[in-house]
């Protein structure tokens, strides 16, 4: 009978153990639920640029592998330049085609500013042995007259007055039509100028795109999966890989909108990322949306349908994880991360 009653007993210690120790921690997570804001909702983040070619042709050389470290500049990918160089030498050739019509085009209006400077030469030189002639003709009337030379000279100075009007007359048209040949000389020669300038923009864009031929690396990081290979034809703007950074991480956490209230720019934050639940890592919070993740859907949803349902909104909140220079081995973009937040 007393064995029973000690039996009894320790059932009743024990009992009061399990429930001292499950109201001790029931009590600590109902604390801490009150005294704090959690979400799971949460990952890493980091810069991954693609790698796009400018211009298209076929994959010439490949200098990185997948998962390859590169730097900011690297040779990454070459694609073939042969028929972009053969264009090359052709607007070459047409630039020096282009300079050889300038020359052309300035000497004609260099000859016609000669040419029009001895039709002017002419039109005065005439002028004066019109002149002259006039002068003697009307000598001559008077001579004829007063029976001092013969009829015969008399008219013949006439004629002669009449040739140098004619010659004159020619030498100013002549002038006219090698003055008006100026402005469509000049014309031509702008022309010329501007074709070399045309031809020159050609080729600097030819030597654009040479230089597009050449796949750089726009960052420092690791490069993703390549999809492509040497002999491959690709398009301007198509993806090659993408470059992940490295060296710099964030996390970004979606809470709820009614867990918010306590977080602001600069609060101290608690991280525990699933691959590595023993590592302990502190964050600050670098800033909260000015929308919820929901705004930015492809289809945002709209509540003014007579079908109202009250769905609860996430807000993405940034935060920057305290060295994380320290744990960029580890921290991988995509991974998933616990975040705790103390209530004020």
């Amino acid at each position: 009978m007393s064995n029973e009653k000690g039996k009894s007993k320790i059932r009743i210690i024990i009992l009061a153990i399990v429930l001292l120790v499950a109201g001790y921690f029931g009590f600590r997570k109902i604390y801490f639920s009150m005294t704090h804001e959690t979400t799971d909702n949460a990952q890493i983040e980091t810069q991954i640029v693609p790698v796009l070619p400018r211009v298209a042709g076929y994959i010439k050389m490949i200098g990185v592998r997948d998962f390859d470290t590169v730097s900011k500049g690297q040779l990454l990918a070459e694609i073939d330049d042969e028929e972009l160089q053969a264009q090359w030498n052709e607007a070459e050739a047409d630039i020096q085609m282009a300079y050889t019509e300038i020359d052309n085009a300035r000497a004609q209006l260099n000859n016609a500013l000669t040419s029009l400077q001895v039709n002017k030469s002419m039109v005065s030189l005439n002028e004066t042995r019109l002149s002259k002639a006039r002068e003697d003709q009307s000598r001559d009337q008077n001579l004829v007259k007063d029976g001092a030379i013969t009829v015969k000279q008399s008219q013949d100075s006439r004629f002669n007055a009449e040739v140098a009007e004619q010659n004159w007359q020619t030498s100013k048209k002549e002038y006219s039509a090698a003055e008006s040949r100026i402005p469509i000389l000049k014309a031509n020669l702008k022309k010329a100028e501007d074709a070399v300038k045309l031809r020159q923009t050609r080729l600097e864009m030819l030597e654009l795109k040479l230089s597009y031929t050449k796949i750089y690396a726009p960052q420092s990081g690791r490069i993703g999966k390549k999809t492509i290979s040497e002999g491959q034809f690709v398009q301007a703007g198509a993806p090659l890989f993408s470059i992940v950074n490295d060296s710099l991480v964030w996390i970004v956490a979606n809470f709820k909108e009614s867990q918010i209230h306590s977080i602001r720019e600069g609060k101290k934050v608690d991280l525990r990322v699933d691959a590595y639940p023993d590592l302990k890592l502190t964050g600050t919070v670098a800033g909260l949306s000015e929308a919820t993740g929901a705004k930015f859907a492809l289809l945002p949803p709209d509540n003014a349908s007579g079908n109202f349902v009250k769905v609860t909104q996430r807000i993405p909140v940034k935060i920057w994880i305290d060295d994380a220079v320290k744990y960029k081995e580890k921290l991988k973009a995509g991974m998933s991360v616990f975040i705790t937040v103390e209530n004020d």
